[in-house]
Protein backbone atom coordinates (compact mmCIF):
# COMPACT_ATOMS: atom_id res chain seq x y z
CA UNK A 1 0.00 0.00 0.00
CA UNK A 2 1.47 3.43 -0.69
CA UNK A 3 2.01 5.55 2.10
CA UNK A 4 -0.14 8.45 1.14
CA UNK A 5 -3.36 8.16 0.04
CA UNK A 6 -5.13 10.05 -3.40
CA UNK A 7 -8.36 11.12 -1.89
CA UNK A 8 -10.12 11.54 -5.03
CA UNK A 9 -8.77 8.71 -6.51
CA UNK A 10 -8.79 5.88 -4.19
CA UNK A 11 -11.51 7.04 -1.81
CA UNK A 12 -13.93 8.78 -3.42
CA UNK A 13 -16.08 11.27 -1.14
CA UNK A 14 -18.40 13.94 -0.46
CA UNK A 15 -17.04 14.66 3.16
CA UNK A 16 -13.86 16.45 2.05
CA UNK A 17 -11.19 14.19 3.13
CA UNK A 18 -8.70 15.48 1.26
CA UNK A 19 -8.47 19.05 3.57
CA UNK A 20 -8.95 17.04 6.69
CA UNK A 21 -5.32 16.25 8.06
CA UNK A 22 -6.13 14.54 10.97
CA UNK A 23 -8.79 12.19 9.18
CA UNK A 24 -6.14 11.59 6.79
CA UNK A 25 -3.88 10.14 9.47
CA UNK A 26 -6.20 7.81 10.54
CA UNK A 27 -7.27 6.46 7.84
CA UNK A 28 -3.84 5.81 6.19
CA UNK A 29 -3.26 3.90 9.24
CA UNK A 30 -6.74 1.96 9.27
CA UNK A 31 -6.52 1.28 5.68
CA UNK A 32 -3.80 -1.15 5.30
CA UNK A 33 -5.51 -3.14 8.29
CA UNK A 34 -8.56 -3.39 6.20
CA UNK A 35 -7.05 -4.79 3.10
CA UNK A 36 -5.45 -6.99 5.45
CA UNK A 37 -8.90 -8.30 6.16
CA UNK A 38 -10.62 -8.17 2.92
CA UNK A 39 -7.25 -10.21 1.85
CA UNK A 40 -7.80 -12.98 4.80
CA UNK A 41 -11.48 -12.83 4.97
CA UNK A 42 -12.73 -11.36 1.61
CA UNK A 43 -13.77 -13.80 -1.48
CA UNK A 44 -11.67 -16.89 -1.53
CA UNK A 45 -12.08 -16.92 -5.24
CA UNK A 46 -9.54 -14.68 -7.40
CA UNK A 47 -10.81 -13.17 -10.00
CA UNK A 48 -9.33 -10.54 -12.90
CA UNK A 49 -12.36 -8.49 -13.28
CA UNK A 50 -16.34 -8.17 -12.20
CA UNK A 51 -18.77 -6.44 -13.22
CA UNK A 52 -19.11 -3.63 -10.52
CA UNK A 53 -21.37 -0.85 -9.40
CA UNK A 54 -19.28 2.04 -7.75
CA UNK A 55 -20.44 5.10 -6.14
CA UNK A 56 -18.72 8.00 -6.90
CA UNK A 57 -20.75 10.61 -5.63
CA UNK A 58 -24.56 11.19 -4.22
CA UNK A 59 -25.58 12.20 -7.92
CA UNK A 60 -28.44 10.33 -9.98
CA UNK A 61 -25.26 9.85 -12.22
CA UNK A 62 -22.84 9.12 -9.71
CA UNK A 63 -24.31 6.33 -7.22
CA UNK A 64 -23.95 4.01 -9.95
CA UNK A 65 -20.94 3.58 -12.23
CA UNK A 66 -20.16 0.28 -14.00
CA UNK A 67 -16.90 -1.14 -14.90
CA UNK A 68 -15.10 -4.20 -14.67
CA UNK A 69 -12.79 -3.91 -11.52
CA UNK A 70 -10.35 -6.40 -9.88
CA UNK A 71 -12.70 -6.41 -6.26
CA UNK A 72 -9.40 -5.69 -4.06
CA UNK A 73 -9.08 -2.34 -6.23
CA UNK A 74 -12.21 -1.96 -5.63
CA UNK A 75 -12.92 2.27 -4.82
CA UNK A 76 -14.56 2.12 -1.51
CA UNK A 77 -15.92 5.98 -0.94
CA UNK A 78 -17.47 7.78 2.04
CA UNK A 79 -20.61 9.20 1.06
CA UNK A 80 -23.53 11.07 2.91
CA UNK A 81 -26.54 12.07 1.68
CA UNK A 82 -26.58 15.73 0.82
CA UNK A 83 -27.10 17.93 3.81
CA UNK A 84 -30.51 19.48 4.81
CA UNK A 85 -29.52 22.54 6.50
CA UNK A 86 -32.88 22.96 8.16
CA UNK A 87 -33.34 19.95 9.19
CA UNK A 88 -34.69 19.42 12.84
CA UNK A 89 -34.71 16.17 15.26
CA UNK A 90 -38.41 14.48 14.76
CA UNK A 91 -38.93 13.03 18.48
CA UNK A 92 -37.84 12.22 21.39
CA UNK A 93 -37.28 15.14 24.11
CA UNK A 94 -35.42 17.24 21.73
CA UNK A 95 -38.04 16.86 19.17
CA UNK A 96 -38.01 20.61 17.09
CA UNK A 97 -34.29 21.26 17.58
CA UNK A 98 -31.42 21.43 14.82
CA UNK A 99 -30.28 18.50 13.98
CA UNK A 100 -26.85 18.03 15.72
CA UNK A 101 -24.12 18.05 13.45
CA UNK A 102 -21.47 16.92 16.53
CA UNK A 103 -21.72 14.53 19.01
CA UNK A 104 -23.34 15.64 21.76
CA UNK A 105 -21.47 14.47 24.91
CA UNK A 106 -24.18 13.17 26.85
CA UNK A 107 -24.84 10.70 24.18
CA UNK A 108 -21.19 9.72 23.16
CA UNK A 109 -21.14 6.58 24.52
CA UNK A 110 -24.40 5.32 23.22
CA UNK A 111 -23.66 6.94 19.79
CA UNK A 112 -20.83 5.10 19.73
CA UNK A 113 -22.09 1.80 20.75
CA UNK A 114 -25.11 2.34 17.81
CA UNK A 115 -22.14 2.65 14.99
CA UNK A 116 -20.08 -0.01 16.13
CA UNK A 117 -23.11 -2.64 16.45
CA UNK A 118 -23.98 -1.43 12.75
CA UNK A 119 -20.51 -1.82 11.65
CA UNK A 120 -19.65 -5.26 13.30
CA UNK A 121 -22.69 -6.55 10.94
CA UNK A 122 -21.11 -4.72 7.64
CA UNK A 123 -17.71 -6.96 7.28
CA UNK A 124 -19.35 -10.06 9.27
CA UNK A 125 -21.98 -11.15 6.21
CA UNK A 126 -18.51 -10.75 4.09
CA UNK A 127 -16.72 -13.58 5.99
CA UNK A 128 -19.71 -15.21 6.24
CA UNK A 129 -20.12 -15.41 2.56
CA UNK A 130 -15.88 -15.79 1.88
CA UNK A 131 -16.36 -19.57 -0.11
CA UNK A 132 -19.47 -18.97 -2.09
CA UNK A 133 -17.57 -17.90 -4.70
CA UNK A 134 -16.32 -21.36 -5.36
CA UNK A 135 -19.60 -22.99 -6.35
CA UNK A 136 -21.43 -20.18 -7.95
CA UNK A 137 -24.29 -21.38 -10.09
CA UNK A 138 -23.72 -18.64 -12.74
CA UNK A 139 -21.38 -15.91 -13.59
CA UNK A 140 -24.60 -13.56 -13.50
CA UNK A 141 -25.29 -14.81 -9.33
CA UNK A 142 -20.95 -14.66 -9.13
CA UNK A 143 -20.92 -10.96 -10.53
CA UNK A 144 -24.28 -10.70 -7.58
CA UNK A 145 -22.22 -11.86 -4.63
CA UNK A 146 -19.11 -9.90 -5.27
CA UNK A 147 -21.63 -6.65 -5.26
CA UNK A 148 -22.61 -7.13 -2.20
CA UNK A 149 -19.17 -8.05 -0.75
CA UNK A 150 -17.67 -4.93 -1.95
CA UNK A 151 -20.86 -2.69 -0.87
CA UNK A 152 -20.79 -4.31 2.63
CA UNK A 153 -17.01 -3.53 2.61
CA UNK A 154 -18.05 0.71 2.06
CA UNK A 155 -20.61 0.32 4.48
CA UNK A 156 -17.80 -0.62 7.02
CA UNK A 157 -16.24 2.81 5.42
CA UNK A 158 -18.91 4.59 6.30
CA UNK A 159 -19.25 3.30 9.56
CA UNK A 160 -15.65 3.91 10.04
CA UNK A 161 -15.58 7.14 8.75
CA UNK A 162 -17.94 7.99 11.58
CA UNK A 163 -16.39 6.90 14.60
CA UNK A 164 -12.87 8.13 12.91
CA UNK A 165 -14.34 11.71 12.43
CA UNK A 166 -16.06 11.99 15.79
CA UNK A 167 -14.95 9.49 17.92
CA UNK A 168 -11.56 10.23 18.93
CA UNK A 169 -8.94 7.93 20.25
CA UNK A 170 -12.24 5.72 21.29
CA UNK A 171 -13.42 5.60 17.88
CA UNK A 172 -10.35 4.37 16.57
CA UNK A 173 -9.72 1.86 18.99
CA UNK A 174 -12.99 0.80 17.84
CA UNK A 175 -12.63 0.59 14.33
CA UNK A 176 -9.98 -1.69 14.52
CA UNK A 177 -12.18 -3.94 16.94
CA UNK A 178 -14.71 -4.22 13.28
CA UNK A 179 -11.59 -6.09 11.83
CA UNK A 180 -10.32 -8.30 15.00
CA UNK A 181 -13.38 -9.73 15.34
CA UNK A 182 -14.49 -12.66 12.69
CA UNK A 183 -17.72 -14.22 11.90
CA UNK A 184 -17.82 -17.86 13.72
CA UNK A 185 -14.58 -16.59 15.84
CA UNK A 186 -14.25 -18.77 18.83
CA UNK A 187 -12.33 -16.38 20.58
CA UNK A 188 -13.63 -12.71 19.09
CA UNK A 189 -16.97 -13.59 17.36
CA UNK A 190 -19.38 -10.81 16.17
CA UNK A 191 -21.58 -8.86 18.42
CA UNK A 192 -24.95 -10.17 16.70
CA UNK A 193 -25.95 -13.90 16.47
CA UNK A 194 -26.92 -13.80 12.93
CA UNK A 195 -23.38 -12.86 11.73
CA UNK A 196 -21.69 -16.24 13.26
CA UNK A 197 -24.03 -18.65 11.20
CA UNK A 198 -22.62 -20.22 8.53
CA UNK A 199 -23.44 -19.03 4.85
CA UNK A 200 -22.20 -22.52 3.11
CA UNK A 201 -24.51 -22.39 0.62
CA UNK A 202 -26.25 -20.68 -2.56
CA UNK A 203 -29.78 -21.06 -1.51
CA UNK A 204 -28.63 -19.96 2.57
CA UNK A 205 -26.76 -16.87 0.97
CA UNK A 206 -30.37 -15.85 -1.24
CA UNK A 207 -31.90 -16.26 2.39
CA UNK A 208 -29.38 -13.95 3.92
CA UNK A 209 -29.70 -11.71 1.51
CA UNK A 210 -33.53 -11.64 1.54
CA UNK A 211 -34.18 -11.91 5.62
CA UNK A 212 -30.86 -10.70 7.25
CA UNK A 213 -30.45 -7.76 4.77
CA UNK A 214 -34.21 -7.07 5.27
CA UNK A 215 -33.34 -6.59 8.89
CA UNK A 216 -30.55 -4.02 8.01
CA UNK A 217 -33.01 -2.07 5.87
CA UNK A 218 -35.23 -1.41 9.07
CA UNK A 219 -32.23 -1.50 11.21
CA UNK A 220 -30.90 2.13 8.89
CA UNK A 221 -33.66 3.27 8.84
CA UNK A 222 -33.97 3.59 12.40
CA UNK A 223 -30.64 5.19 12.02
CA UNK A 224 -31.39 7.85 9.10
CA UNK A 225 -34.39 9.07 11.54
CA UNK A 226 -31.19 9.72 14.27
CA UNK A 227 -30.85 13.50 15.55
CA UNK A 228 -26.95 12.95 14.72
CA UNK A 229 -26.92 14.28 11.06
CA UNK A 230 -24.24 13.01 9.98
CA UNK A 231 -25.15 9.17 10.88
CA UNK A 232 -28.35 10.08 9.38
CA UNK A 233 -27.09 10.78 6.14
CA UNK A 234 -24.52 7.88 6.12
CA UNK A 235 -27.80 5.72 6.35
CA UNK A 236 -29.62 7.27 3.94
CA UNK A 237 -27.32 6.58 1.70
CA UNK A 238 -26.48 3.22 2.57
CA UNK A 239 -30.38 2.37 2.14
CA UNK A 240 -29.54 2.96 -1.91
CA UNK A 241 -27.24 0.11 -1.87
CA UNK A 242 -29.25 -2.17 0.44
CA UNK A 243 -31.78 -2.21 -1.66
CA UNK A 244 -29.83 -4.28 -4.10
CA UNK A 245 -28.90 -6.80 -1.80
CA UNK A 246 -32.73 -7.63 -0.76
CA UNK A 247 -33.03 -7.65 -4.59
CA UNK A 248 -30.73 -10.97 -5.20
CA UNK A 249 -32.33 -12.12 -1.85
CA UNK A 250 -36.02 -11.84 -3.40
CA UNK A 251 -35.27 -12.98 -6.73
CA UNK A 252 -32.63 -15.76 -6.04
CA UNK A 253 -35.15 -17.33 -4.11
CA UNK A 254 -37.56 -16.68 -6.80
CA UNK A 255 -35.68 -18.85 -9.20
CA UNK A 256 -34.91 -21.41 -7.06
CA UNK A 257 -38.93 -21.64 -6.05
CA UNK A 258 -39.26 -21.72 -9.92
CA UNK A 259 -37.18 -24.36 -10.86
CA UNK A 260 -38.29 -26.50 -8.31
CA UNK A 261 -42.18 -26.06 -9.52
CA UNK A 262 -40.48 -26.30 -13.24
CA UNK A 263 -39.08 -29.84 -12.72
CA UNK A 264 -42.27 -30.81 -10.18
CA UNK A 265 -44.52 -30.12 -13.57
CA UNK A 266 -41.67 -32.02 -15.57
CA UNK A 267 -41.93 -35.18 -13.51
CA UNK A 268 -45.30 -34.47 -11.68
CA UNK A 269 -43.75 -35.44 -8.25
CA UNK A 270 -42.75 -33.36 -5.39
CA UNK A 271 -39.94 -35.48 -5.03
CA UNK A 272 -37.47 -33.36 -7.09
CA UNK A 273 -34.15 -34.28 -5.21
CA UNK A 274 -33.18 -37.07 -7.19
CA UNK A 275 -33.97 -34.55 -10.30
CA UNK A 276 -31.37 -32.12 -9.34
CA UNK A 277 -33.82 -30.19 -7.69
CA UNK A 278 -34.44 -28.18 -4.77
CA UNK A 279 -37.67 -30.03 -2.84
CA UNK A 280 -40.01 -26.95 -1.75
CA UNK A 281 -40.13 -28.40 1.83
CA UNK A 282 -36.56 -27.76 2.42
CA UNK A 283 -36.78 -24.18 1.08
CA UNK A 284 -39.59 -23.97 3.53
CA UNK A 285 -37.10 -25.04 6.38
CA UNK A 286 -34.60 -22.31 5.09
CA UNK A 287 -37.18 -19.68 5.17
CA UNK A 288 -37.84 -21.09 9.00
CA UNK A 289 -34.35 -20.74 10.13
CA UNK A 290 -33.48 -17.41 8.43
CA UNK A 291 -36.54 -15.67 9.58
CA UNK A 292 -36.33 -16.82 13.03
CA UNK A 293 -32.41 -15.85 13.26
CA UNK A 294 -33.19 -12.43 11.47
CA UNK A 295 -35.84 -11.84 13.70
CA UNK A 296 -33.37 -11.90 16.70
CA UNK A 297 -31.60 -9.41 15.44
CA UNK A 298 -34.30 -6.80 16.83
CA UNK A 299 -33.88 -7.66 20.21
CA UNK A 300 -36.19 -8.10 22.85
CA UNK A 301 -39.42 -7.03 22.52
CA UNK A 302 -39.81 -4.92 25.25
CA UNK A 303 -36.47 -2.44 25.81
CA UNK A 304 -35.35 0.55 28.05
CA UNK A 305 -32.24 0.84 25.72
CA UNK A 306 -34.96 1.53 22.99
CA UNK A 307 -37.00 3.56 24.90
CA UNK A 308 -33.55 5.89 26.44
CA UNK A 309 -32.58 6.46 22.55
CA UNK A 310 -36.05 7.39 21.48
CA UNK A 311 -36.21 9.45 23.82
CA UNK A 312 -33.01 10.85 23.24
CA UNK A 313 -33.39 11.00 20.01
CA UNK A 314 -30.86 8.92 18.79
CA UNK A 315 -32.72 6.30 17.03
CA UNK A 316 -36.11 6.02 15.74
CA UNK A 317 -39.18 4.35 14.29
CA UNK A 318 -39.38 3.04 10.87
CA UNK A 319 -40.36 6.26 8.74
CA UNK A 320 -40.60 8.85 12.07
CA UNK A 321 -41.84 11.47 10.00
CA UNK A 322 -44.98 10.06 8.44
CA UNK A 323 -46.18 8.53 11.73
CA UNK A 324 -49.40 10.25 13.26
CA UNK A 325 -48.86 10.83 16.53
CA UNK A 326 -46.40 13.47 19.57
CA UNK A 327 -43.17 11.34 18.38
CA UNK A 328 -42.87 11.83 22.26
CA UNK A 329 -44.68 8.14 22.97
CA UNK A 330 -45.24 9.19 26.91
CA UNK A 331 -48.93 8.16 27.03
CA UNK A 332 -49.34 5.82 23.93
CA UNK A 333 -49.58 1.43 24.85
CA UNK A 334 -49.07 -1.44 23.02
CA UNK A 335 -50.26 -4.73 23.50
CA UNK A 336 -47.57 -7.77 23.75
CA UNK A 337 -48.36 -11.32 23.46
CA UNK A 338 -46.62 -13.83 25.84
CA UNK A 339 -46.60 -17.12 26.56
CA UNK A 340 -47.57 -18.33 29.50
CA UNK A 341 -46.68 -21.64 31.83
CA UNK A 342 -49.65 -23.43 31.05
CA UNK A 343 -49.20 -23.32 27.75
CA UNK A 344 -51.11 -21.15 26.54
CA UNK A 345 -50.87 -17.30 24.92
CA UNK A 346 -52.05 -14.08 27.34
CA UNK A 347 -51.49 -10.56 26.08
CA UNK A 348 -50.54 -7.56 28.55
CA UNK A 349 -50.77 -3.44 27.90
CA UNK A 350 -47.39 -1.51 28.02
CA UNK A 351 -46.15 1.22 27.67
CA UNK A 352 -45.73 1.47 23.51
CA UNK A 353 -42.00 3.03 24.10
CA UNK A 354 -41.14 0.13 25.88
CA UNK A 355 -42.17 -1.65 22.84
CA UNK A 356 -40.04 -0.09 19.94
CA UNK A 357 -38.14 -3.12 18.87
CA UNK A 358 -41.49 -4.44 18.96
CA UNK A 359 -43.06 -2.16 16.32
CA UNK A 360 -39.96 -2.32 14.09
CA UNK A 361 -40.86 -6.20 13.80
CA UNK A 362 -43.61 -5.63 13.13
CA UNK A 363 -42.73 -3.59 9.79
CA UNK A 364 -39.88 -6.38 9.42
CA UNK A 365 -42.54 -8.91 9.42
CA UNK A 366 -45.28 -7.37 7.24
CA UNK A 367 -42.36 -6.86 4.55
CA UNK A 368 -41.24 -10.70 4.70
CA UNK A 369 -44.75 -11.43 4.00
CA UNK A 370 -44.63 -9.89 0.35
CA UNK A 371 -41.86 -11.82 -0.57
CA UNK A 372 -43.99 -15.00 0.86
CA UNK A 373 -46.56 -14.01 -1.36
CA UNK A 374 -44.47 -14.02 -3.99
CA UNK A 375 -43.02 -17.60 -3.86
CA UNK A 376 -47.08 -18.80 -3.80
CA UNK A 377 -47.80 -16.71 -6.65
CA UNK A 378 -45.07 -18.86 -8.69
CA UNK A 379 -46.19 -22.39 -7.40
CA UNK A 380 -50.08 -20.89 -8.07
CA UNK A 381 -48.86 -20.41 -11.48
CA UNK A 382 -47.71 -23.88 -12.06
CA UNK A 383 -50.69 -25.45 -10.44
CA UNK A 384 -48.78 -26.57 -7.45
CA UNK A 385 -50.97 -27.55 -4.04
CA UNK A 386 -48.19 -26.12 -1.92
CA UNK A 387 -47.74 -22.89 0.05
CA UNK A 388 -44.97 -21.73 1.81
CA UNK A 389 -45.73 -19.41 5.11
CA UNK A 390 -43.70 -17.76 7.56
CA UNK A 391 -43.53 -19.25 10.90
CA UNK A 392 -44.96 -17.80 14.27
CA UNK A 393 -42.31 -15.20 15.78
CA UNK A 394 -42.23 -17.41 18.94
CA UNK A 395 -40.66 -20.21 17.14
CA UNK A 396 -36.91 -20.77 16.93
CA UNK A 397 -35.60 -17.78 18.87
CA UNK A 398 -32.56 -17.33 20.88
CA UNK A 399 -33.51 -13.68 21.96
CA UNK A 400 -36.66 -12.15 23.75
CA UNK A 401 -39.62 -13.54 25.90
CA UNK A 402 -39.90 -16.93 23.83
CA UNK A 403 -36.10 -17.65 23.68
CA UNK A 404 -36.47 -20.33 26.69
CA UNK A 405 -39.85 -21.70 24.81
CA UNK A 406 -40.83 -24.32 22.78
CA UNK A 407 -43.03 -22.88 19.76
CA UNK A 408 -44.22 -24.25 16.76
CA UNK A 409 -43.84 -23.30 13.53
CA UNK A 410 -47.93 -22.69 14.19
CA UNK A 411 -47.36 -21.07 17.38
CA UNK A 412 -48.48 -23.94 19.70
CA UNK A 413 -46.08 -24.03 22.70
CA UNK A 414 -45.09 -27.59 23.44
CA UNK A 415 -42.74 -30.01 25.93
CA UNK A 416 -39.25 -29.92 24.87
CA UNK A 417 -39.67 -33.90 24.09
CA UNK A 418 -42.56 -32.98 21.71
CA UNK A 419 -40.36 -29.81 19.80
CA UNK A 420 -37.36 -32.77 19.72
CA UNK A 421 -39.98 -34.77 17.61
CA UNK A 422 -40.90 -32.10 15.59
CA UNK A 423 -37.92 -30.33 15.25
CA UNK A 424 -36.26 -32.01 12.13
CA UNK A 425 -39.97 -31.10 10.12
CA UNK A 426 -39.34 -27.45 10.88
CA UNK A 427 -35.54 -26.88 10.80
CA UNK A 428 -32.98 -27.99 7.95
CA UNK A 429 -31.25 -31.19 8.79
CA UNK A 430 -27.66 -32.41 8.60
CA UNK A 431 -29.22 -34.62 5.78
CA UNK A 432 -30.90 -31.38 4.14
CA UNK A 433 -27.69 -29.09 4.28
CA UNK A 434 -25.54 -32.09 2.80
CA UNK A 435 -27.74 -32.48 0.33
CA UNK A 436 -28.22 -28.77 -0.87
CA UNK A 437 -24.64 -28.58 -0.70
CA UNK A 438 -24.30 -31.17 -3.18
CA UNK A 439 -26.07 -29.55 -5.70
CA UNK A 440 -23.42 -26.60 -5.24
CA UNK A 441 -21.35 -27.36 -8.54
CA UNK A 442 -19.60 -24.22 -10.05
CA UNK A 443 -20.92 -22.71 -13.26
CA UNK A 444 -18.82 -20.67 -14.70
CA UNK A 445 -19.87 -20.76 -18.36
CA UNK A 446 -21.17 -17.92 -19.59
CA UNK A 447 -24.65 -18.22 -20.27
CA UNK A 448 -25.13 -21.44 -18.50
CA UNK A 449 -26.36 -21.59 -15.43
CA UNK A 450 -27.17 -24.61 -12.42
CA UNK A 451 -29.60 -27.20 -13.11
CA UNK A 452 -31.36 -26.25 -9.84
CA UNK A 453 -31.65 -22.49 -10.07
CA UNK A 454 -33.55 -20.76 -13.05
CA UNK A 455 -31.99 -17.88 -14.64
CA UNK A 456 -33.02 -14.58 -14.13
CA UNK A 457 -35.32 -13.00 -15.79
CA UNK A 458 -33.37 -9.95 -16.76
CA UNK A 459 -29.72 -8.99 -16.60
CA UNK A 460 -27.83 -6.15 -14.82
CA UNK A 461 -27.57 -2.50 -16.14
CA UNK A 462 -28.94 -3.92 -19.02
CA UNK A 463 -26.59 -6.42 -20.04
CA UNK A 464 -27.86 -10.03 -21.13
CA UNK A 465 -27.77 -12.80 -19.01
CA UNK A 466 -24.89 -14.30 -21.08
CA UNK A 467 -22.39 -10.92 -20.62
CA UNK A 468 -19.21 -11.65 -19.86
CA UNK A 469 -20.03 -10.06 -15.70
CA UNK A 470 -16.98 -11.98 -14.32
CA UNK A 471 -12.97 -12.55 -16.13
CA UNK A 472 -11.86 -15.96 -14.44
CA UNK A 473 -8.03 -16.36 -14.58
Amino acid sequence: MPDKIDYDAKIPNNVDLSSDRRLQRALEGWQPKFMHWWGEMGPTLETHGVYLRTAVSVGREGWAHFDHVVPDQYRWGVFLAERDPDRRIAFGEHQGEPAWQQVPAEYRADLQRLIVIQGDTEPASVEQQKLLGLTAPSLYDLRNLFQVNVEEGRHLWAMVYLLHAYFGKEGRTEAEALLYRNSGSPDAPRILGAFNEETADWLAFYMFTYFTDRDGKYQLGTLKESGFDPLSRTCEFMLKEEAHHMFVGTTGVDRVVQRSAELIREFDTLDIGPRGGIPLQIIQKYINFHYTVSLDLFGSETSTNGANYYTAGLKGRWQETRRKDDHQLTNDVGILERPRADGTWETEEMQAILLLNLDLRAEYMADCQTGIKRWNRILEKHEIDFQFKLPHPGFNRDVGINASQHITPEGTIVDEATWQQGKHNWLPTTEDLTFVRSLMQPVYERGKIASWVAPPTNGINGKPFDYDYVHLP
